[in-house]
């Protein structure tokens, strides 16, 4: 009945019980009397039609510049020859469908032979708005007679397929069923193993840029580390509005964001006011062959390994198949960095984030050895930029050390700020020059520059004199040196914290006042309880002039513990002779 075109009752098949076909034809003709539509829609993918139905895009996905391909594969499984006027592919994305039609005309016949397969080819531009999003078939659609007549719609949802598809009982009793139909000879395509691919991904356009990175690694902690960045253009046509997205890469431990600055500023030190990444950058248009560079400073206050993005972004005016499409590119490049341990330390030996001016403070250098085979180094010196040392001659503590894989050789030197002329809180340290060798190869130097150093400038400074160990019941003096380093006249408020393992003879509380650039000396004599390591009574000290100071600040510079050895039998000199 679906092959007829006209209004008429169609022959019934020979081999149809007469009574059957006098049924038929009266409930054709009770139809025909009814007015309504001559149009019929019937969902056939749920059973076993007589037209096959099969599409797919031509690639899981596609570029923006290249026309996205597509397939309708449609079969005839019945034992006479089918017509159809109008085949249709509706996709996720309406704009699409007009491209994705065909009808029958006076050139062409769409009639499918008995179990011969045709195969509709598509293709069509995608827009720019569509990178990065996926494009769906929704359903196909084949319509047989005609629009004046009766016309039947056979429908699949998807990318097409049946219920047979599915059913290999179904697909072998098709099979005996088409043999010995005059197939033989006939080049077909094998309909079973014809995929559904019934989605694709639109995806950007290939960039057409080279980018390089290059650094001296590994980064030294707090230091303004420089990474160049260079592109280069291999398009054809300008490269328009360029941006560069640089720095840390999303996704990493929280705290890396917190302890990473960027910086284009090559003048200006890095610090918490800094991003950890830099986003849109602009640089520009970029004409074809034309080179670029940037130089991207990173500063790390925590050691550790950290990932680095660099992603440039660009648009382009292209052509695909005669229509002119405006494309947006873009190329990421990543880059893995590791930041060395690098640390100044006060005389107590505690990590400094700060170095006060005029006070010594202790630089350590770390060396791991990370060769196969043993290192040699001949020796290792600096080259101060503002910093002053406190040792006349700076001597090589690592003279002649060879070290081995995974060995790690340190160096300590004591160093002090001056006061900075154009009041700046950051100076540049100076170089670290190592001269190392590995077995049978010449000497080679080395250059590591230092981070910068973040000054502080203290109101008083307050340092202790006392012996390197005490005794118990025995008299510990201890001598605090108080130094004005401001131009005002300072009142100082100390007071002794108690304690149990010493007591104290002195003042438990005193009011100072020092003048401009002067130095007072406060002389406590503590007499230890307890044998070890034992807190020292500590000071409470405050300046009513300077209310921003805290104890804290103050007492830093203070020794905290002292080593007590118990009281032993003093030997007289007959005892000593004796022995």
């Amino acid at each position: 009945i679906l092959t007829c075109h006209s209004n008429e009752v169609p022959d019934a098949e020979p081999e149809c019980d007469p009574s059957s076909s006098t049924a038929a034809a009266s409930l054709w003709n009770d139809r025909m009397a009814l007015a309504g539509s001559n149009d019929f829609t019937i969902e056939v993918q749920d059973y076993v039609p007589f037209i096959q139905c099969k599409a797919r895009f031509q690639s899981p996905s596609f570029h923006v510049d290249q026309p996205i391909q597509l397939q309708v594969f449609v079969r005839a499984d019945c034992p006479h020859p089918v017509r159809f006027n109008k085949l249709a592919v509706s996709l996720s994305n309406q704009e699409y469908n007009q491209w994705c039609v065909v009808e029958s005309s006076g050139q062409e016949n769409m009639c499918l032979s008995p179990g011969a397969t045709r195969c509709y080819n598509f293709s069509f531009v995608a827009k720019t708005e569509d990178v990065g999003k996926k494009i769906e078939m929704t359903g196909i659609e084949v319509m047989l007679g005609s629009e004046t007549g009766r016309c039947v719609f056979l429908s699949w949802r998807g990318a097409g397929g049946d219920a047979a598809s599915t059913h290999e009982a179904l697909q072998a009793i098709r099979s005996l069923r088409h043999r010995g139909r005059g197939t033989e000879g006939r080049q077909e395509l094998d309909w079973d193993s014809l995929t559904i691919q019934h989605s694709t991904m639109i995806i950007s356009r290939v960039p057409k840029i080279s980018v390089q990175l290059s650094h001296q690694p590994p980064a030294l902690n707090n230091e303004m580390y420089c990474i160049n960045f260079t592109v280069q253009s291999q398009e054809e046509a300008v490269a328009r509005d360029v941006k560069l997205t640089a720095g840390l890469k999303p996704g990493q431990e929280a705290n890396l964001s917190h302890t990473t600055y960027v910086t284009l500023n090559s003048s200006k030190v890095c610090d918490d006011s800094d991003p950890a990444l830099l986003p849109d950058i602009p640089l520009g248009d970029l004409n074809p062959g034309e080179k670029m560079e940037r130089c991207v400073y990173v500063k790390c206050v925590s050691t550790g390994q950290r990932v680095f993005l660099f992603h440039v972004a660009y648009t382009i005016d292209t052509t695909v198949e005669g229509q002119q499409i405006n494309c947006k590119c873009h190329k990421v490049k990543e880059n893995i960095i590791i930041v060395c341990a690098h640390i100044c330390f006060s005389l107590k030996f505690e990590p400094l984030d700060r170095v006060a001016v005029d006070i010594p403070f202790l630089l350590m250098t770390d060396l791991l050895s990370s060769s196969p085979w043993p290192i040699l180094l001949a020796t290792s010196s600096l080259q101060l930029v503002t910093m002053t040392s406190k040792t006349a001659q700076l001597h090589s503590q690592l003279e002649q050390v060879v070290l081995q894989t995974g060995e790690c050789a340190s160096e300590c030197f004591c160093l002090q700020c001056p006061p900075v002329a154009n009041s700046s809180n950051t100076v540049a340290t100076g170089q670290y020059l190592i001269s190392w060798r590995s077995p049978d190869s010449p000497l080679v130097q080395t250059a590591v520059t230092l981070p910068h150093v973040i000054l502080e400038t203290v109101p008083l400074y307050i340092h202790a004199e006392l012996p390197s160990f005490g005794r118990v019941r025995e008299s510990l003096p201890v001598r605090y040196h108080i130094e004005n380093r401001t131009a005002l006249v300072q009142e100082v408020e100390m007071a002794v914290e108690p304690s149990d393992a010493f007591m104290f003879s002195g003042l438990k509380q005193v009011r100072l006042r020092i003048l401009p650039g002067s130095e007072q000396q406060m002389l406590y004599n503590y007499y230890p309880l307890m044998a070890g390591y034992q807190t020292l009574p500590q000071l409470n000290i405050s300046l009513p002039r300077c209310p921003t100071t805290n104890t804290h600040t103050l007492r830093r510079f203070l020794p905290q513990r002292i080593f007590v050895k118990p009281q032993g039998r003093q030997l007289d000199d007959a005892s000593i002779a004796a022995a």
